[in-house]
């Protein structure tokens, strides 16, 4: 909460307690933005929830409240409106105080260690990554800025039983690895599937050939770390072109826990956390059942002997709290891992390797959809490649821009990348994380609503007037008008805003914020001259613009969004 907030609260409280006694001074005012600007810039229910235990009238309660009550130096005259809602108005001097006060925050002390985006070797970037990236990234972006140290963990699909089958099919064919790139290597494992499923004998080789990568060989090494490499190049291709900060050394595969998942099998089974059935070595937790009430196994060892992915997820949590100190783990995975993520976490903390004091969240979030409602894919029902789906983005940026002829060409493809992106990746943010959300490119990329591209466009018009200003801004000191006083009010929230998001892991919430700020940007521009007013109204309106210009720029920037200084 902000200074202003806090100072609003613990005068509410105060008052409370005088004009009622103790008992009712805990109660949280529950301060909320003013709806309406004839209700001044907060509001407070307290005399309504204070009504029925009083036995009086909240009018009443209200009244005598308000008598209780000193703002002196932070608000006008305090109202009462309808049944006794208390309206705040601050005063503009303290609204200018909470735009010129810079926001910081203090170093926590504190690691959190985020595990997102997880691309699978051989097989290309899809728009289902899209989600856990854009996501990710924010959400790292945000508890970095509030004082958190971050540790990125990109979760790639490196291991397992089709590397075998792959590895196989490169030896059949005489395959040179290098000489390929991410296509031909999806390639690679549609042929080497086929050709498992046709013939037996190839099967038993593949089966045989997952055996040696899992020993060591290093023949079989060595053309799967080729296959790894293919991948990583394409990946850091995306994520550059994506915008995302992620890199090689935040590269964590399944392969990096293969030495480790005996282990995990050997202390469960000491712990008595493990069970034998049907050969498979698995956890039965309480609370977990299937619909017709039979125990759902987290099956840790499989009857063959190899080890599944929930075996590489408890290694993974071991290796987060034991090595890498996290005091908080986040993971960016779509809705359908729920269930399984609920029962690695219950097994590790069963097992004692994830303590109650070590917050493990599932960040859950829901599917990109086509305009008909289902599914984003190819007309031919092929999952819609990540690459193709940055490139149409970005193309379609640059055909807006080629329109309005405002940006010298050579200029117009890098704004074009960043608002073809920025406009892809502000719809995925803008909408609560767990609800599905249709991809329609044309209104992502549109210049108006609660778009990327409407936010960009905010920031370039005001970098714009301020290069116009052709002066270094001060102080905002002068806020007569409403205008300037709602634009002031959000602008000071800023702060508060990200560590909404910081604690609640919603990026919608920043979008949101964002959106509100340029809107009433918008309308501060449309009451409030800024170039044409005189002596200190100019100046401290020149000063308003720089502060919304960085929140605006700032917020982006959280969002992983570029904010270009023209469109």
């Amino acid at each position: 909460m902000s200074a202003v907030l806090s100072a609003l609260a613990t005068q509410l409280s105060s008052a409370v307690t005088a004009a009622f006694g103790a008992q009712y001074g805990v109660l949280d005012p529950e301060l909320r933005a003013a709806t309406r600007p004839e209700f001044g810039h907060y509001q407070t229910n307290l005399a309504l929830r204070l009504a029925q235990p009083l036995g009086q009238s909240p009018r009443a309660v209200a009244e005598q409240l308000v008598a209780a009550l000193d703002l002196s130096g932070l608000c006008e005259p305090v109202q009462i409106a309808g049944p006794g809602f208390i309206n705040l108005t601050l005063l503009p001097s303290v609204l200018a105080a909470g735009v010129n006060e810079p926001v910081v925050f203090a170093p926590r002390g504190e690691r959190v260690v985020v595990d997102y985006s997880q691309p699978n070797v051989a097989k290309q970037m899809h728009v289902g990554h899209l989600r856990s990236t854009v996501i990710g990234d924010a959400l790292c972006n945000v508890l970095r800025a509030v004082g958190y140290e971050v540790i990125r963990q990109n979760h790639v699909g490196d291991w397992g039983t089709q590397f075998g089958m792959m590895v196989e099919q490169v030896l059949f064919e005489g395959l040179v690895v290098e000489s390929l790139d991410i296509e031909g290597l999806q390639q690679l494992y549609q042929r080497g599937r086929k050709h498992f499923d046709a013939e037996g004998n190839f099967g038993d080789l593949a089966r045989a050939r997952v055996v040696l990568l899992q020993s060591g060989d290093e023949e079989t090494l060595a053309i799967w770390r080729q296959m790894v490499e293919v991948s990583l190049v394409e990946f850091d291709r995306i994520y550059a072109q994506l915008g995302s900060p992620l890199t090689r050394a935040d590269v964590v595969g399944e392969s990096a826990y293969n030495d480790r998942l005996q282990a995990v099998v050997d202390d469960l089974t000491v712990a008595g956390l493990l069970t034998e059935s049907g050969g498979a070595l698995c956890a039965f937790l309480p609370g977990f059942a299937g619909r017709d009430g039979s125990p759902l196994p987290v099956i840790v060892r499989k009857s063959d002997g190899g080890f599944g992915y929930s075996a590489t997820d408890l290694a993974a949590v071991r290796h987060r709290v034991d090595d890498l100190h996290a005091n908080r783990i986040v993971y960016v995975v779509d809705h359908r891992q729920a269930l399984h993520f609920q029962q690695i976490f219950a097994l590790c903390r069963a097992a004692g390797w994830l303590p109650a004091t070590i917050p493990a969240e599932h960040v859950a979030f829901g599917t990109v959809l086509g305009k008909d409602g289902k599914p984003f894919k190819t007309r031919a029902g092929d999952t819609i490649r990540l690459a193709s789906l940055l490139d149409g983005a970005t193309a379609r940026a640059q055909a807006l821009l080629d329109e309005r002829e405002t940006l010298e060409e050579g200029a117009r493809a890098a704004v074009a990348a960043a608002v073809g992106i920025g406009a892809i990746k502000y719809a995925d943010l803008s909408s609560d994380r767990i609800n599905d959300y249709v991809f329609d490119l044309d209104r992502m990329v549109a210049m108006t609503g609660n778009t990327g591209p409407y936010l960009q466009y905010a920031h370039a018009r005001l970098s714009r007037l301020l290069s116009k200003a052709g002066e270094t801004p001060g102080l905002v000191t002068v806020l007569e008008q409403p205008a300037e006083q709602r634009l002031a009010l959000l602008l000071s929230g800023f702060g508060d805003t990200v560590i909404q998001v910081a604690v609640t892991l919603q990026p919608h919430r920043l979008c949101t914020y964002l959106f509100e700020v340029a809107a009433a940007l918008s309308t501060f521009y449309e009451t409030c001259p800024v170039l044409t007013s005189e002596g200190e109204v100019r100046a401290s309106r020149i000063a308003l613009c720089a502060a919304t210009r960085r929140v605006v720029h700032d917020g982006l920037g959280l969002l992983g969004i570029s904010a270009p200084d023209a469109m």
